[in-house]
């Protein structure tokens, strides 16, 4: 998915990560196999428009977490089971309190979700959300630029922040000794920020040095920046959540303040606490912190549906890159309800069948048997405030084209829709989902943005134990169609990424990379 994705690392300047994400159960199959890497995919010093494409995932890895489970003690499996327990409690200004309970280690987990990020952003000022991420840590009413951070390091914590399309968030990772600081240094930043012009002018150029070197200079990036911009016309999602260049140069302090008074209120958050804590306590620090924090009236959502696609469309990009590659891009639902929705499921295990493991259909096809393509990569991101898409992406091999790669593409998805998935192809992914959802659970910090998560996207804060359960009574049938219904030209937008130095009659000549399993 290219969502938020986070490591935890002391940092005096935050940064804007992505998406793509998650140490949580989502249902974007390419990431289960990332989570591996917990607590998180990608690393602070990474961009929001970071992609990790073409990823193989050992299946030994899986065996082993499911084996491990099957030997479980019945006592062990019985604490285990009540530890899955969250405790919640809103105050009575909106904020949402999530506890989740983990007595393995002395620590804790403090995040604080916004429901607000680069989709709320209007015109003209495209990055704000980020700006004002990095402004968070430079200084309130009682604490100096950069404190914040320095706080937490003092006492052996880590702390960072993410911007994403769909929300903002906030968290620490510390001794649990310490999480009265943690909330404390958090209640205070959401009502007493400090927006000093000499500082935003700092963060501002660092935000605009991150986009050069990060995005314009990153042709992946430049790739699917480009892709967003014509996959949708009208919704927000088109726009860069580290913001246009051309926006961000002329970004205001004004519009930094305003971004904060509108968003940055316990009714529009989320306080997760994660870790080896009591329930009652955490509540009761929240109150003492969070409780006088004043609620305030949100500004309205107007609805920027994104109008029918009526055929395919096509970008190609023209930057310094070694080899060239195709991303396809099809529009597709959302999961809206986590009860009675069943085709984001079914899109979910799409992805995984065709790119989930390493004997997968375009790996097995496109990389060993027909030899038109160094790597592949599927990816269903359904999880999201506003609608869905499904991507598959592709590197030609040697003397092919991504013309040929787009035909092989083409022929292995008619495949699919004409004979269906089979049963052997079906389990495997459905036993990796379940591996998945066990190894999750290993981190403190997983727990805790699985939760954040989920409730700043407005669906049930337990919802991934849902997800898991329905992505489990997927069908074949149920396969097929999503494929049959969505994966089809007049969904589409293609993007191409052109080396620069490299005619269109080139395009995939280089040397050969095959990945290693």
């Amino acid at each position: 998915m290219r969502e938020a994705v986070v490591e935890a690392t002391v940092r005096l300047v935050p940064v804007s990560v992505t998406s793509s994400f998650q140490p949580m159960i989502l249902f974007c199959l390419k990431h289960f196999r990332l989570l591996a890497g917990a607590p998180a995919r990608a690393g602070a010093a990474r961009s929001c428009y970071r992609k990790t494409p073409h990823l193989r995932r050992p299946g030994v890895f899986w065996a082993s977490c499911l084996m491990a489970l099957a030997l479980q003690p019945w006592g062990a499996m019985t604490h285990a089971a009540e530890d899955l327990k969250v405790h919640s409690k809103t105050l009575e200004n909106g904020l949402e309190v999530f506890v989740k309970v983990d007595n393995r280690a002395p620590v804790a987990v403090s995040m604080v979700w916004y429901r607000a990020g680069g989709m709320d952003e209007t015109g003209g000022t495209t990055g704000v959300a980020h700006v004002l991420e990095h402004m968070m840590f430079q200084g309130t009413r009682t604490t100096a630029p950069g404190e914040f951070a320095r706080l937490i390091a003092q006492v052996g914590g880590r702390s960072n922040a993410f911007t994403a399309s769909d929300y903002t968030g906030y968290f620490q990772e510390l001794h649990k000794s310490n999480l009265e600081l943690a909330l404390r240094l958090e209640a205070d930043r959401m009502v007493n920020l400090n927006l000093d012009e000499q500082e935003f002018d700092k963060e501002l150029r660092v935000v605009m040095e991150e986009r050069r070197q990060r995005v314009d200079d990153n042709p992946h990036a430049l790739v699917y920046e480009r892709l967003n911009a014509a996959m949708y016309m009208a919704h927000p999602y088109r726009q860069p959540v580290v913001g246009w260049m051309s926006d961000l140069e002329n970004l205001q302090l004004n519009d930094a303040r305003a971004w904060y008074e509108a968003w940055y209120a316990p009714n529009n958050a989320i306080l997760v606490v994660a870790g080896d804590v009591e329930p009652e306590a955490v509540f009761s620090l929240a109150e003492k912190y969070f409780g006088a924090i004043e609620a305030r009236a949100l500004p309205a959502r107007k609805p920027r549906a994104e109008p029918e696609q009526t055929g395919i469309r096509r970008v190609v990009v023209k930057a310094p890159s070694r080899l060239p590659t195709m991303t396809m891009a099809y529009h597709a639902p959302r999961l809206a309800d986590v009860e009675g929705d069943w085709e984001p499921y079914a899109l979910s295990i799409l992805a995984g069948v065709l790119d989930g493991y390493s004997a997968a259909r375009l790996e097995r096809e496109l990389v060993r048997n027909a030899r038109v393509a160094n790597s592949v990569s599927s990816d269903y991101d359904g999880l999201r405030r506003g609608p869905g898409a499904f991507f598959v992406s592709f590197t030609p091999a040697q003397g092919k084209t991504v013309e040929d790669v787009e035909r092989a593409w083409r022929n292995q998805l008619e495949l699919l829709v004409s004979e269906g998935v089979r049963d052997d192809e079906l389990q495997r992914v459905k036993s990796q989902v379940v591996a998945s959802q066990v190894y999750s659970e290993d981190s403190v910090y997983g727990q805790a943005a699985r939760i954040g998560r989920m409730r700043s996207l407005g669906l049930p804060h337990d919802a991934a134990t849902t997800i898991t359960e329905r992505l489990r009574g997927v069908t074949s049938e149920q396969v097929r169609e999503v494929a049959r219904k969505y994966l089809i030209d007049d969904k589409l937008t293609v993007a191409v990424l052109v080396p620069e130095d490299v005619t269109t009659a080139d395009i995939g000549d280089g040397p050969k990379e095959m990945e290693a399993e």
